[in-house]
């Protein structure tokens, strides 16, 4: 079991010293631990203090040539978008579509929301309220938001499911299969069941395992996904970059 991308990095671009390491750094451990590619995917635009500025997706994609001809991996430029509304916006533009090889979306704390209604329904609800007994009103308006955008945007995969905002995950996971959006099994959060695992591995979800790395050394350690796709015996043909490349949906830059 091999891992051959890792589609979850973050760099000196998500801002305040958030991501540790350039590009190349990242692009430089992946090779060193035998990764055919990464993607570079800071934080979305409308994080308060961490995101990363679409003026520069220019400067970015020029260090992305420069690593991949230093190192000889393949680099896909991406962003880890935030979900901003319960009626499913996310802090993308149409623009963004074209500058982009792959999208990610999660929710993040700390985000700023089109509404105040947004920052109290979304925000503030789920950063206040406890993570181990959500109310059914507040998981049915999470599930909502998700489901909204995935049918909104081009989305590749959600990042950390629940994490900080539970949902009905196997209505996400349903919707994504739909459409093609992979679920994260991510390096340091995963906040499923054992049930909810099986069960989306049951009706053919597919996965994809990332580091979720905010340093160079992170850059494709994901014991944690791996360990449990041992533990539950995971088909490994549902996890899309083991022992192979993923083409992603919408087949942006060179998937």
């Amino acid at each position: 079991m091999i891992l051959h991308g890792d589609y979850h990095t973050h760099t000196i671009y998500s801002q305040l010293n958030h991501g540790k390491g350039t590009i190349l750094q990242n692009a430089t451990a992946a090779a060193e631990k035998g990764l055919k590619q990464i993607a570079i995917t800071d934080h979305g635009f409308n994080h308060m203090f961490f995101a990363t500025k679409r003026k520069l997706f220019p400067q970015i994609r020029e260090e992305i040539l420069n690593a991949k001809e230093v190192t000889g991996v393949d680099i896909l430029l991406g962003v880890e978008a935030n979900l901003i509304s319960t009626d499913g916006a996310v802090d993308l533009k149409e623009s963004d579509y074209d500058e982009l090889d792959i999208i990610l979306m999660g929710f993040h704390k700390l985000v700023k929301t089109p509404t105040v209604k947004d920052f109290m329904q979304l925000q503030a609800v789920n950063m206040l309220s406890s993570p181990y007994r959500a109310s059914q009103k507040r998981i049915a308006r999470n599930t909502a938001a998700f489901l909204k955008a995935l049918d909104k945007y081009p989305i590749d995969i959600i990042t950390h499911l629940n994490f900080g905002c539970p949902t009905d995950t196997l209505a996400v996971a349903r919707l994504a299969k739909q459409k093609g959006v992979l679920i994260e099994l991510n390096g340091k959060h995963i906040n499923f069941t054992d049930d909810e695992i099986l069960t989306m591995a049951g009706e053919g979800v597919k996965f994809i395992v990332d580091s979720d790395a905010h340093t160079p050394s992170r850059v494709g350690e994901c014991n944690r996904a791996i360990n449990l796709i041992y533990r539950l015996n995971l088909p490994t043909n549902l996890i899309v970059n083991l022992d192979k490349l993923p083409t992603f949906q919408k087949k942006r830059g060179q998937n």
